[in-house]
C-alpha cells in the first residue's frame, strides 16, 4: 500500500488513493494509511474465514461506492472476492501475487515454489476474477530462488519485486498502456515515430 500509495503521490500512477479499507482491525496498513492522511477503515469481514459474507460485502462495496473508488487495488487481502463485488467494479479489480502465475496459486505459494524445487519464481499482477489467482495477468516480475532459501527469504525478496512491479503495473493499466482483452492483458505499443 505504501509504496502504490506514493507511486500515486508523485504522479507514477495517475490516480488518488480514495480509501484503505482492511478486514483486520489492527492492520498495520490502516495506521500507515492514515500517517498519510488518506481515509482507512476497518469493515468486519462477517462468519466466514475464506470470503466476505453477504452483510460484509455489501459494506465494502457501499463504503467503496461512497469513497469513489475506480479502480479496487488489492494487497494483503486474503480473503476471495466473488459475485456481486467482483460485478461492482469488473474488470476493474487488481491483486499482486507471489509466484508466477499460473504457477502455485492459492496460499503459501513461496512454500508451494520451495516444494517443487523450481528455481525461478517471482511476482504476478493480475486482474481479480471468480477463480483464485486465475484473472488476466497484467504483468510479472522473476526472481531467483536460491539454494538455501526458505519461505520467509524467498518471500521477502519477492515483496522487493513487488513493490516496484505493482505500481508500475497500475500504472499502466490506468493511462491506457496495458489493455484488457477477455481473458488477456496486451501492452499497448506508441506508434512508430
Amino acid at each position: 500500500m505504501t509504496a502504490i500509495a506514493e507511486a500515486c503521490r508523485t504522479g507514477r500512477i495517475p490516480a488518488e488513493v480514495a480509501i484503505v479499507i482492511s478486514d483486520v482491525a489492527g492492520a498495520g496498513i490502516l495506521e500507515r494509511a492514515k500517517e498519510r492522511g488518506l481515509r482507512a477503515e476497518f469493515i468486519p469481514p462477517g462468519s466466514f474465514r475464506t470470503k466476505l459474507d453477504e452483510e460484509a460485502e455489501r459494506a465494502y462495496i457501499g463504503a467503496l461506492r461512497e469513497a469513489g473508488a475506480d479502480w479496487i487495488v488489492l494487497a494483503g487481502f486474503m480473503r476471495i472476492l466473488k459475485g456481486d463485488f467482483l460485478r461492482a467494479f469488473a474488470p476493474r479489480v487488481v491483486n499482486i501475487h507471489p509466484a508466477l502465475l499460473p504457477s502455485f496459486p492459492g496460499l503459501e505459494a513461496c512454500k508451494q515454489a520451495l516444494d517443487y524445487g523450481v528455481k525461478v519464481s517471482g511476482c504476478t499482477v493480475h486482474l481479480v476474477d471468480q477463480g483464485i489467482d486465475t484473472g488476466p495477468i497484467v504483468a510479472q516480475q522473476t526472481v531467483a530462488v536460491l539454494d538455501d532459501d526458505t519461505p520467509d527469504t524467498l518471500r521477502e525478496r519477492i515483496q522487493e519485486a513487488e513493490r516496484a512491479l505493482y505500481p508500475a503495473a497500475i500504472g499502466g493499466l490506468l493511462r491506457g498502456e496495458i489493455l484488457t482483452q477477455g481473458r488477456r492483458t496486451v501492452q499497448r505499443r506508441a506508434p512508430p515515430g
